[in-house]
């Protein structure tokens, strides 16, 4: 009887150990699965740092079972041409993560109403002055970011000039009284949520000093930004790029932290969560490797189908959507009036006047005062704008800072040139002035041959510019416009229409058996016709 209990004691044990298949830690649950993959749910809990909000002061097993699970976590996409890459290829809603990125970059749920007090610096003079914007335009554009995220409105507006951005308090001791008596006035009319100074990045010091002072959470512009490309960020390449892009701010606040205050202010990284950040980073890095690497293949692709490919970039919000879909009649696309409405490049098929089929590949808007780090991120789909065979550069002709939008794709055009290997010249760019139907009529700018002016949504212009698009696309890719006599009925029609574009078809006066057909063809194409075609042992 003994014997057999325990023979039993021990069978339900092996049984148990051997339904269990596998352990791997998701969120904060862990979970155990069995031979079958069924799923039981284990809730853990974690510390938290009693000194700091947010931060644990020790590795806890959650911290230390997420960082193994993921280790061991592979997930390969099977094609990446249509939205494959799963959710769990990086953990992107890891909440440990997330509740970091809320204490060190103020990221707010996009549901919650928050009521902004802007302020514009500008230097008055010296090397640090902006000289291609006025501080009120400035203003302007901070206004805008805030107001593209939903349930966001500006409180009050005020730009303030300073002699250097780079002073530990910002502001001097007589402009701090002005803003708190400033701030006190406008909080008991309507209360204040938070404080957005229009910098590119405000130093770890500097964003303590003026959080103690004014007792409300301070943003930058890159925390702003990220709060709008996590908004747009819809497709999972896209919210990659963007994961990726909140690192440096993380790592910078961190290298900008003193280990004798951070336990108060909650800057300094536990060895948990600097393992964390490092594991997310490398993956990331890992999973845009592999989205360059699908666009390469795409790119090759194209190459092979020999399209010629047209990148349109711009300023954000220049209309760059717009053009695209006027250019190619695609009422599928929805251009929308918003920064940083698109995020992934896309490619749009089009056809230019000499019938030959082309790609425009839509890309992310650039923003002036951004750390060269944010757009970097994106070099993934930026490459494509780079290595495509011209570009049309779309400025919003109705801005007044379309000059100093202008000047900063041109330099951030030049920097990717850099940043990009095996990039040595930026392709022909053509200038595209959009948006002319905003402009008043004695305000029309003149004609010239430097930019095309036209309305996306009017769709006034366009003859002229896509036939200097057809002009640049023939002289980038050697292609000609032939005529050649062929049989009527022949097998040299099928080719030709296959692999050229016919732009016109015309009977032979001198034969009734042939047809004049005018192409456009390039010299690999043109090979291959005569090899076929008019070889000495073709019939």
């Amino acid at each position: 009887m003994w014997v057999k209990s325990f023979a039993t004691i021990r069978n339900t044990t092996a049984f148990i150990f051997n339904r269990i298949a596998s352990i791997n830690f998701i969120g904060e649950q862990r979970i155990l699965r069995d031979f079958k993959g069924h799923a039981l749910s284990i809730r853990l809990k974690y510390v938290q740092h009693k000194g700091v909000k947010g931060i644990r002061n020790r590795k806890s097993a959650y911290e230390q079972f997420s960082r193994d699970a993921n280790e061991t976590k592979t997930s390969m996409p099977k094609d990446f041409g249509e939205e494959v890459y799963p959710e769990d290829s990086v953990n992107l809603n890891d909440r440990v993560y997330e509740e970091l990125v809320s204490n060190v970059m103020n990221i707010s749920p996009t549901s919650s109403t928050q009521n902004v007090f802007v302020i514009q610096p500008y230097v008055k003079w010296g090397s640090e002055r902006n000289t291609l914007s006025t501080p009120l335009d400035q203003l302007e554009e901070a206004k805008k970011l805030i107001t593209s995220l939903p349930n966001w409105r500006v409180g009050h507006a005020i730009k303030i000039p300073l002699e250097t951005l780079n002073r530990k308090a910002l502001f001097g001791s007589g402009k701090i009284e002005e803003l708190k008596k400033l701030l006190n006035e406008h909080n008991a009319k309507e209360t204040l949520t938070c404080i957005f100074i229009s910098k590119s990045t405000l130093s770890f010091a500097q964003k303590h000093f003026l959080e103690e002072t004014f007792k409300l959470p301070v943003l930058d512009r890159y925390t702003v930004v990220i709060q709008i490309l996590r908004l747009h960020a819809i497709s999972a390449e896209a919210r990659l790029q963007v994961a990726m892009a909140e690192i440096p701010y993380l790592w910078a606040q961190a290298k900008d932290a003193n280990p004798t205050l951070a336990r108060k202010q909650g800057y300094l990284y536990s060895d948990a969560q600097r393992d964390i950040l490092k594991s997310r980073e490398r993956k990331l890095r890992q999973e845009l490797e592999r989205i360059r690497d699908h666009r390469r293949l795409l790119r090759n692709k194209r190459k092979q189908k020999n399209y010629p490919v047209i990148a349109v970039v711009g300023y954000t919000n220049a209309g760059k959507t717009s053009l695209i879909k006027a250019l190619t009649q695609e009422q599928n696309m929805q251009p929308r009036n918003q920064l940083f409405a698109t995020l992934d490049v896309t490619a749009h098929g089009g056809f230019l006047p000499c019938n030959l089929e082309v790609i425009y590949m839509d890309t992310v808007g650039f923003l002036s005062d951004l750390p060269t780090g944010l757009m970097e991120c994106f070099v993934a789909t930026l490459e494509d704008a780079m290595l495509a065979d011209i570009i049309l550069h779309v400025q919003d002709q109705s801005h007044r800072c379309k000059e100093a939008q202008r000047e900063h794709v041109v330099s951030t055009l030049q920097s990717l040139k850099n940043n990009i290997a095996g990039t040595h010249e930026i392709p022909p760019v053509i200038d595209v002035g959009n948006k002319i139907d905003l402009i008043s009529s004695h305000e029309q700018p003149q004609p010239r041959k430097d930019i095309f002016y036209v309305s996306a949504t009017e769709r006034t212009g366009l003859k002229e510019l896509t036939l200097e698009i057809e002009r640049q696309i023939l002289t980038v890719t050697g292609r000609r416009t032939i005529t050649m006599r062929v049989r009527n009925g022949g097998p040299e029609v099928a080719w030709l229409y296959k692999n050229t574009a016919v732009t016109n078809v015309r009977a032979d006066e001198a034969s009734a058996e042939h047809l004049l057909i005018t192409v456009v063809i390039d010299e690999l194409k043109m090979q291959q016709f005569k090899k076929e075609f008019l070889s000495a042992n073709h019939p």
